[in-house]
């Protein structure tokens, strides 16, 4: 009788059904991924193990109901925590070391510093040290220090200029005070042990033919002076370029600042690299003027880059590496286990997990603002909808056709 096939068919239907509405009652989850039924026909076996060679089946049974991890849409988010995946993987989350995996990336920042979702799982991924130095190995929870940036004393400052070959040169002795006394002066903020800005200021005079010698003035905080000696001489050649000191190497000197006691900073050699500068008929330039040291900074901001790695911005306009988010991926993605809250976990079907950095190893790259949304697509699930619906009311016409023949049967006399 096609009562069990009839009534297997309405389970079938109903479990199509089901997976449908899921798919649309989360049609707005970010991150989700639509479910499909799947089914397979029943045979009945005889005794000796072979099927019936007229059998017509028993119906159908639901063999899973398979999620899709197809793409979704990413959309611009105004959370700037926001991270979404455009590719394979899924972010690795740790709930007091139960780890789940996920590719919602509605993120938020919990009141010690870590990156954690709406349930409160945290992000995890490879720290970094005080140096922004990326410690890889196992991935741990990670954290946004708040910490000051600490501040880089000052080793080198680099200067490009053209001094004047046309000028005339100076005899009398080099005072700072007197302007008279030099050709043209420079000046760049350096920073002490404690980042503290000082000014180092360079004079240029002109004592001979294509000869130059460099004096220098200190601000230590308490008031500019001059120091003790000539810092040093360049020498140009005919064509403008420096001649001594000779090339390849750079036109460098070094001298120590010291700072005033009371700021309680150490002193500090500076080495100042003249390469690239020229004596050329023309007036005096500054052509290029940096120096390597920055005073401390608080953390203004911080964004995720396309490879994973936390950049924090800060407010000495210096940035550091904060961070790295990992990605992992499954041989088999089907075989996670759903966890609820948009969340997976690893089973003996799904394989082990492989977790490296994104864009690496097939895995996706990171887009910070931005969220994933659900790969429901309402249109597909409306028509199999209409599909389900009509296999429904066919199978339960074939139980009530089954039941007219079983009447009709009762009925004979």
């Amino acid at each position: 009788m096609s009562f069990q096939q009839g009534l297997s068919g309405l389970n079938a239907a109903s479990k199509t059904l089901e997976s449908i509405g899921n798919n649309i009652a989360n049609a707005n989850t970010v991150g989700f991924k639509a479910g499909q039924a799947q089914f397979a026909d029943v045979y009945a076996n005889s005794l000796s193990g072979a099927g019936g060679g007229g059998s017509s089946g028993i119906g159908t049974k639901v063999t899973q109901v398979a999620q899709q991890f197809t793409q979704g849409n990413i959309t611009a988010s105004a959370n700037p925590l926001d991270v979404a995946i455009n590719g394979g993987g899924f972010f690795r989350m740790s709930n007091n070391g139960s780890i789940s995996y996920a590719r919602n990336g509605q993120f938020q920042l919990s009141k010690e510093g870590y990156i954690i979702n709406a349930a409160g799982a945290r992000l995890t991924g490879f720290a970094a040290d005080a140096t922004g130095t990326l410690e890889k190995g196992a991935p741990v929870d990670l954290r946004i220090s708040s910490a000051d940036l600490t501040p880089r004393t000052t080793t080198k400052v680099e200067t490009q200029l053209n001094l004047n070959s046309t000028v005339t040169p100076i005899t009398v002795a080099f005072d700072k005070d007197t302007p008279t006394t030099y050709h043209n002066a420079t000046s760049v903020n350096v920073f002490d042990s404690l980042g503290i800005a000082h000014t180092l200021q360079t004079y240029y005079v002109k004592d001979g033919a294509g000869s130059w010698t460099i004096y220098g003035a200190f601000d230590d905080g308490v008031a500019v002076q001059q120091l003790p000696a000539a810092i040093g001489t360049v020498t140009f050649d005919t064509s403008g370029a420096i001649a001594t000191p000779a090339p390849p190497a750079p036109a460098s000197f070094t001298v120590t600042l010291t700072p005033d006691a009371s700021l309680n900073a150490a002193p500090f050699p500076v080495t100042i690299d003249l390469t690239g500068t020229t004596q050329f008929g023309s007036p005096f330039s500054v052509n290029a003027l940096t120096q390597d040291g920055y005073t401390s900074g608080r953390l203004s901001g911080f964004n995720t880059g396309p490879d994973g790695v936390i950049t924090g911005r800060y407010t000495n306009g210096k940035t550091a590496t904060l961070g790295q988010v990992v990605l992992a991926n499954f041989t088999n993605p089907n075989g996670l286990q759903p966890l609820g809250n948009n969340a997976w976990a690893e089973s003996a079907t799904s394989g082990q997990p492989l977790v490296a950095t994104p864009n690496s190893g097939g895995l996706g790259v990171l887009q910070a603002g931005a969220v994933e949304d659900s790969n429901t697509d309402l249109t597909a699930e409306l028509v199999t909808m209409i599909t389900a619906q009509r296999v429904y009311q066919a199978n339960a016409q074939t139980i009530k056709t089954q039941d007219q023949i079983l009447q009709t049967l009762v009925n004979l006399k």
